[in-house]
């Protein structure tokens, strides 16, 4: 039996992560996996760029029952203690709209870096290598794998969650997690498009592929950014941030065009051009097809002329305050993430580890802790398993 200090579950960006800091310690670590890949999910984020951080990560653009739990983890590992890493590699980088870091390159130069810096750490990494039984001893762990049995000092929970199932993601962190007696926050697809129930779906069918910038809002939640129609519903980088707080059942609020007030326009333009139709005077400021199910929904058509101020309100209201009650989600399918995991509660937010089991860590998805869309889960696997590898 292959005896070593830690062991980490999940070849991933929090499990690399970690493992490069126990090393780093003089900690003999091993890695498993069963990919035969280490890292794919680096590998295909950002449009395979990898959006690896957020300039402006901090702990309100996480969510979870216990929102405060990150702090710690987020302080003692930032977003620039990773860029430093980064540059120190040479990787060129360029920052888009909102402070998300993408690489120039390939997302493969982030992996290749986390596994340099594995080598120089002494950590052995086991792929195409399955869990099959874990059982705790009197000092440590005893595992069963697909390749023999190993033994650690401290074990580390690094699988993720079961978004993006293709990529061989599943909810082994959770059935672990139980097995221990650790409570695990029922997980639910986020950062995720939305869909219509048959009815809407069919009314907006030919919107497919139509795209606003719009200010999307559920409760006193809100996110300004992309809105794109999809054949099932809608999606964009709005949508998938306002996935993460909706719940099934209930309605969000959609500013079609925050930038400017239609009442005000419309009026403006009827003063000026009254004889000028009214759908053709909305088109200057959104999409054409847009236009055409607005106003065919209200039944109007006609010269601006023709048309009172409460008509005009009416037009507005409707623009800047659609209301839509969606009926789910694209599920795991299409989520970059998952809501929900292992019970912050159960764990101790300066070191990662279990408060009932000791030796046993969880880092990265696997925990109770979502981050918004673009770099923030990343930075949270860099953080937590930061964090974790310093006491494992």
């Amino acid at each position: 039996m292959q005896d070593m200090d830690v062991i980490i579950i999940g070849a991933g960006a929090a499990g690399l992560m970690c493992a490069i800091e126990a090393g780093k310690r003089g900690r003999t670590v091993l890695v498993i996996d069963h990919a035969s890949k280490p890292a794919e999910k680096i590998r295909i984020s950002g449009g395979g760029r990898c959006n690896f951080t957020n300039l402006n990560s901090s702990p309100k653009s996480f969510l979870g029952q216990n929102p405060r739990f990150c702090i710690s983890a987020l302080k003692r590992f930032t977003q620039q203690d990773f860029l430093a890493l980064v540059d120190s590699f040479g990787i060129s980088w360029h920052e888009k709209t909102l402070g998300q870091l993408f690489c120039d390159d390939k997302s493969k130069q982030i992996i290749e870096m986390l596994l340099s810096l594995c080598e120089q750490a002494n950590v052995k990494i086991a792929l195409e290598t399955k869990v099959e039984h874990t059982l705790k001893e009197e000092h440590g762990f005893r595992i069963s794998t697909s390749k023999g049995p190993v033994r650690c000092q401290s074990l580390v929970i690094a699988t993720g969650g079961p978004s993006i199932p293709k990529m061989g993601a599943t909810g082994f962190g959770y059935e672990l997690a139980k097995k221990f007696g650790i409570p695990v926050v029922s997980p639910l697809p986020a950062l995720v498009p939305l869909t219509f129930g048959d009815d809407m779906k069919h009314k907006c069918s030919h919107l497919a592929g139509v795209s606003v910038d719009a200010l999307v809002s559920y409760g006193k939640i809100s996110f300004r950014e992309g809105l794109l129609f999809t054949h099932r519903g809608l999606s964009g980088p709005s949508i998938l941030q306002i996935s993460s707080y909706w719940r099934e059942g209930t309605e969000i609020k959609i500013n079609l065009l925050p930038t400017d007030n239609v009442f005000e326009l419309l009026k403006e333009q009827r003063a000026q051009q009254p004889r000028r139709e009214i759908q053709t005077a909305l088109c200057d400021v959104l999409p054409k097809r847009l236009v055409n199910l607005i106003c065919d929904e209200l039944s109007l058509k006609g010269r601006l002329a023709d048309h009172s101020d409460k008509v005009l309100r009416k037009l507005s209201e409707r623009v800047h305050n659609w209301q839509i009650k969606p009926v789910g989600t694209e599920g795991y399918r299409t989520a970059e993430v998952t809501r929900g995991g292992v019970d912050t509660n159960a764990l101790s937010s300066k070191t990662m580890e279990s408060k009932d089991v000791g030796g046993l860590y969880f880092i990265g998805e696997v925990v109770d802790v979502t981050g918004h869309l673009g770099g923030f889960n990343f930075q949270w696997a860099w953080s937590s398993g930061y964090t974790a590898g310093q006491f494992v």
